[in-house]
């Protein structure tokens, strides 16, 4: 836990007194690194400058909201997010959570759930079990890169975000059989997944629109009705 707590930590509010209170709270929990922006400016200039390992980003700002700024930050890095907002519809959450945040908390809250959710995170992002070098395969014109984590096609090159990853890492560990949907879930958000099905869809079309020539028929990554998905990887190709 004590390299989690030395993350870099950026908190966006543009309410002094609740960056001052979680401030306060997570350094006695130990963290030290934590930087604050009252807005999408500062928060992005900061993402340049510090480049910040997690962020918990409030939905309403002055300049913006935190939505867009996310789709800002992910031209930036692909650092975990947590939104934190007094608008708590399902609406909102679901959007949050489909543009890539890792989790959604609703004000007001108690400070000891934001602890355990923040650190949560960050067990699941930075504290994953050794694994042997990711691989490089083919699909179809495609070269999948999860070393790098990327997609290239000819002269584009596209970026996997940390749930694209997670994805495409469990469907290729499985690859040419059925992975559940509550597996692929379980595998991103962890035990605490139930809920995230219209989520995943999200996901598994952004991932498609990535490794597909046409992802409205998609070829390599196919849902099995009422079951999951399964990714085609020709052997001898990886």
């Amino acid at each position: 836990m004590e390299d989690i707590k030395n993350k870099k930590l950026l908190i966006v509010d543009d309410e002094n007194e609740i960056r001052i209170m979680m401030d306060e709270f997570l350094r006695k929990e130990g963290f030290n690194r934590i930087f604050h922006a009252a807005n999408c400016a500062e928060a992005l200039q900061i993402c340049q400058t510090i480049k910040p390992d997690i962020a918990i980003l409030d939905v309403m700002l002055p300049d913006g909201d935190g939505f867009s700024l996310l789709t800002s930050m992910r031209q930036i890095s692909n650092f975990p997010v947590l939104f934190l907002s007094a608008r708590g519809e399902d609406e909102d959450r679901l959007l949050g959570l489909g543009l890539g945040a890792d989790d959604y908390i609703v004000k007001p809250f108690l400070p000891r759930e934001l602890f355990l959710r923040l650190t949560a995170v960050l067990r699941r992002v930075y504290s994953q079990p050794i694994r042997e070098e990711p691989p490089i395969f083919n699909l179809g014109n495609r070269i999948i890169d999860l070393g790098s984590g990327t997609v290239r096609y000819k002269e584009n090159e596209f970026s996997l975000t940390a749930k694209e990853f997670a994805l495409l890492f469990k469907l290729y560990e499985n690859r040419n059989r059925i992975v559940t949907s509550d597996a692929l879930c379980q595998a991103v958000w962890g035990d605490d997944y139930y809920g995230f099905e219209n989520t995943l869809m999200v996901h598994i079309r952004r991932i498609r629109e990535k490794i597909e020539v046409d992802p409205s028929n998609p070829e390599f990554l196919l849902t099995i009705r009422g079951l999951g998905y399964k990714l085609m990887v020709k052997e001898g190709l990886t």
